[in-house]
C-alpha cells in the first residue's frame, strides 16, 4: 500500500501539471486585422456606405446629352451674336465732321449700325451703278432672277403695281430697283427684255459673281442653287423687299405676303414719318 506522504507527492504532481501548460504546446493570440479607413477592400468602413449610394445614383441616374452640349452650344451661339455686332459696327454710317461739309442729310450723319454697305454693279445699259448714285432718293430694292418659275414674277408684278399706286395715290416717286442674284444668265440684254414686261421703270442690275454676292451679302439675303441638272437650275433664295431711305439706310422689309396695295400704304406711311421727323 502506499503511504499517506506518496499519496501527497503524487497528488501535487498532478495538480501543478493542470496548471502549467507542456512545453510543446503553444500558446495562440488572437490576431486582429487591419483595416485603412479610405481605402477598405471590406466595406467595413463608415465611409463606403455614402460613396456607395453616390455611384450607385450615378449609374441608375445617368445625366442627359443636354448636359454636354448646351454649354459649347451656348458658347458658339454667344461668339456668333458677338461677331455679327462688331461687323455692324464696323459699316456704321460715319459721322461727319461738320454739317456744312457734306450734302447729305442731317439724319444721315447719325453712327449707327446699317444692313447694306459699298457695291459695284451695271444696268441694263452697261453702265456702272454704285450706291452713291442711289442716294438722294427713296428705294424699293428687291433680290431675284429672270428664271424663277413661280414667286419672282408675282414678286416683280407686285413692286411695278406698288410703284404705280405711289405715283397716282400718295404722289411719291421711288426708285424700283431689281438685282438678279443668277449673274451667270442674266446678261444686261436679259434684264431689260425681262423687266419690260413689268414696268420700264424698274432698273435692273446685275454683275459679276463675286460683286452679286458681295452686296446679298450685305443685305443679308440668303441664296443657293438647287435642283441643278447640267445648265438648268434653280435658285432658292429669300424674297423680300427693302425699302431704303435717301441715305440708304434700310427703313423697313417686306415679305411676300403683303398686297401690293398694302406695300404701297407701308411704303407712304413710312416716308411720311422720316419727312415729320426730319422738318421737327
Amino acid at each position: 500500500m502506499l503511504t499517506p506522504r506518496v499519496l501527497k507527492l503524487s497528488l501535487l504532481r498532478r495538480l501543478r501539471a493542470a496548471e502549467l501548460p507542456p512545453p510543446w504546446r503553444p500558446r495562440v493570440f488572437p490576431v486582429r486585422g487591419y483595416h485603412s479607413r479610405g481605402y477598405s477592400n471590406g466595406g467595413s468602413s463608415k465611409y463606403d456606405k455614402p460613396m456607395r449610394q453616390f455611384s450607385e445614383q450615378n449609374e441608375s441616374n445617368p445625366r442627359p446629352l443636354i448636359y454636354y452640349i448646351a454649354p459649347p452650344a451656348l458658347l458658339a451661339f454667344a461668339g456668333l451674336v458677338t461677331f455679327v455686332h462688331y461687323n455692324d459696327e464696323k459699316r456704321a454710317v460715319p459721322l461727319a465732321k461738320e454739317a456744312g461739309q457734306s450734302s447729305i442729310p442731317k439724319r444721315c450723319t447719325t453712327n449707327r449700325p446699317a444692313i447694306g454697305g459699298p457695291f459695284k454693279l451695271y444696268d441694263t445699259e452697261g453702265n456702272v451703278v454704285t450706291e452713291s448714285k442711289l442716294r438722294g432718293n427713296w428705294t424699293l430694292m428687291y433680290f431675284g432672277y429672270t428664271s424663277c418659275p413661280d414667286v419672282g414674277p408675282a414678286e416683280v408684278q407686285r413692286m411695278a403695281d406698288a410703284v404705280k399706286l405711289l405715283e397716282s395715290k400718295y404722289a411719291v416717286k421711288i426708285t424700283p430697283l431689281f438685282i438678279t442674284i443668277d449673274p451667270q444668265r442674266d446678261s444686261p440684254d436679259q434684264l431689260k427684255a425681262y423687266l419690260s414686261e413689268f414696268d420700264p421703270r424698274i432698273v435692273g442690275l446685275t454683275g459679276s459673281i463675286s460683286a452679286v454676292r458681295q452686296i446679298a451679302q450685305e443685305y443679308r439675303v440668303f441664296f443657293k442653287k438647287v435642283e441643278e441638272v447640267g445648265q438648268d437650275y434653280l435658285v432658292e433664295s429669300s424674297h423680300n423687299m427693302y425699302l431704303l431711305d435717301p441715305c440708304l439706310e434700310t427703313v423697313r422689309c417686306f415679305g411676300v405676303e403683303y398686297e401690293a396695295s398694302d406695300l404701297a400704304e407701308a411704303i407712304a406711311t413710312e416716308i411720311k414719318k422720316v419727312s415729320a421727323s426730319s422738318t421737327n
